[in-house]
Order: C-alpha cells, then sequence, then structure tokens
C-alpha cells in the first residue's frame, strides 16, 4: 500500500527549494519519490470536468480538426498544451478526443511516470471518434516561462489551439502570476481558435492558508488573465483588489464562458457534495 504525503509536507519540501531560490528543483524532489507516494493532488485519472468539458462545449472550443479556413493547411489536428502535466493523464484523454497532445514538466521524474502511464493508453483512453482518430502524444521536460521547449518543438508563438490549465495556477505562488498569465497570452493562438481553459481549484480556500495548493478564487484568474504581466493588488486579508472601471490591457485574455461543473474530483466539492470549483475559457482580444 502506498503512502500519502500530506500536503503539509509538500509545502516544507518546496519552501526548502523557495528559500534556495529554485522552485522547480522542488517539484522534481517530490516527484522523484516515485509510485511508493501518493503524492496529494495526483488522482491517478483525469478530473471528470475535462470529459464535460471536451464533450459538452464543442459550440464554443469547435472540435480537434481544423479545415483550414485559417489559411492554414487542411484538414490538421489542433494543438493542445497541458503545462505542469503531472501524470500526463489529461494529455492522454485529449489525444483520445483527436488532438495532438503535449505534456509539459519540468521534472523528469514526472514525464518517466507520463510514460508509464501511456503504455495503458489504448486501455484507459480509447479513441472517443473512430473517424478522427487518435492525436500525437509529445512529453516535453522544461520550463513554462522559458522559450526553448517551444524552439525544440518547432513551433513559433501563439501555436496551442487549446490550454488546459488545472492544478498548475495554483501550484505557483501568487509573486509568480502576473509572469503566468503573460506566459499564456504569448502562447495561445489567436481568437477564436485559441482557446485557454482554466479549471479553478481551490477557490474557496483561506488566501492566508500556505500553498500549494494557494488558493486561486476566480476573481484572481479575471484579474491578472485581462492583464498580464501587470502587477495586482492584493489586500490584508489575501484576496485580490478589483476594480470594474479598470480596462483590461491590450494583450489581455477574455473570458468568453463560466460555469459550474456537474462533477469535479472530491477535493474541488465541499462537505455537502456542492462542486466549488468553476471553469473559464479565455481567449486573446
Amino acid at each position: 500500500m502506498s503512502a500519502k504525503f500530506d500536503p503539509e509536507d509538500v509545502q516544507k519540501v518546496l519552501d526548502k527549494h523557495i528559500e534556495a531560490g529554485n522552485l522547480h528543483s522542488g517539484w522534481e524532489d517530490l516527484w522523484a519519490k516515485g509510485d511508493d507516494v501518493t503524492l496529494p493532488w495526483d488522482k491517478h485519472n483525469p478530473n471528470p470536468t475535462l470529459e464535460e468539458i471536451l464533450t459538452t462545449r464543442r459550440a464554443i472550443l469547435g472540435g480537434p480538426l481544423i479545415d483550414g479556413s485559417d489559411g492554414g493547411p487542411a484538414p490538421r489536428r489542433k494543438k493542445a498544451l497541458v503545462p505542469g502535466c503531472g501524470r500526463g493523464v489529461d494529455v492522454l484523454l485529449l489525444a483520445s478526443f483527436g488532438y495532438d497532445a503535449y505534456g509539459l514538466e519540468y521534472s523528469k521524474s514526472a514525464l518517466e511516470g507520463c510514460r508509464k502511464e501511456e503504455e495503458s493508453a489504448e486501455q484507459k483512453y480509447p479513441v472517443r471518434d473512430a473517424a478522427v482518430g487518435r492525436g500525437k502524444v509529445t512529453w516535453i521536460q522544461g520550463d513554462f516561462f522559458e522559450n526553448d521547449w517551444v524552439e525544440s518543438l518547432g513551433l513559433d508563438g501563439n501555436q496551442f489551439d487549446f490550454i488546459y490549465d488545472y492544478t498548475f495556477f495554483c501550484a505557483l505562488p501568487p509573486s509568480m502570476r502576473p509572469a503566468w498569465a503573460l506566459r499564456h497570452s504569448q502562447i495561445l493562438a489567436p481568437s477564436p481558435k485559441g482557446n485557454l481553459v482554466c479549471l479553478e481549484f481551490p477557490r474557496h480556500k483561506d488566501p492566508l492558508q500556505h500553498g500549494p495548493p494557494y488558493a486561486s478564487p476566480s476573481e484572481a484568474y479575471m484579474e491578472h488573465l485581462s492583464h498580464p504581466g501587470e502587477k495586482i493588488a492584493y489586500d490584508a486579508k489575501g484576496y485580490c483588489k478589483t476594480n470594474p472601471l479598470r480596462e483590461p490591457s491590450q494583450q489581455g485574455l477574455e473570458r468568453v464562458a463560466y460555469w459550474q461543473p456537474a462533477k469535479t474530483h472530491d477535493f474541488g466539492t465541499s462537505e455537502q457534495g456542492e462542486v466549488l470549483d468553476r471553469v473559464s475559457i479565455w481567449r486573446r482580444r
């Protein structure tokens, strides 16, 4: 039976690396503990919300294929990116729907887990539409905030048609949120083809409680993605200050959909079973 890592233990490990100025090595330290340790955020299965998004929101997202009306070759598969992909379960689900799916991780050990998970992809993640088929899966070791991994794929900027952000925003210290938002605005394809899908969690955590996961209310996504790269003020209670009269920045993203999903992982629900998570979809203006 595997040991379970308490969230406070995770925080202690990461704090040690943050103090040393290298958060990334902290994640490698955690993932390197291997399958004998169950990390608290690792459910070994995609969040059911992702399947809901892919099956019920095609009117917004479209399908996994592009018909060439954008001037490019046709037909071709959309490129989907999962930053901080962990064990890679979301990447494999996206590929089963027909997307060319890219899993980005800084941790070498996490990517080893991704490749192991991929061995059972045909059984665990069957093709959803035989006419569309399965997309290609690519695992990338790299730093989300740098360009070298994009260049290694032979891609220019603004190439990803679908970006799925879940347990990545909340894993980053709030001081990194301006850079997080700016990076998304740089690699997301133009509207309406490009969609950033955020599964917002944990929305109801006290912001003064230590992370990760760091408290991630919907207002934080709105403020940062509307003003990528800009410093956002937070109050004494840890909530970002909102100003409805403030205009979005020129490179700011626009929220085009927002809803409460039907199901999510258990840690995204209340004790009464209410789903606390929310889904937001963002596009370039």
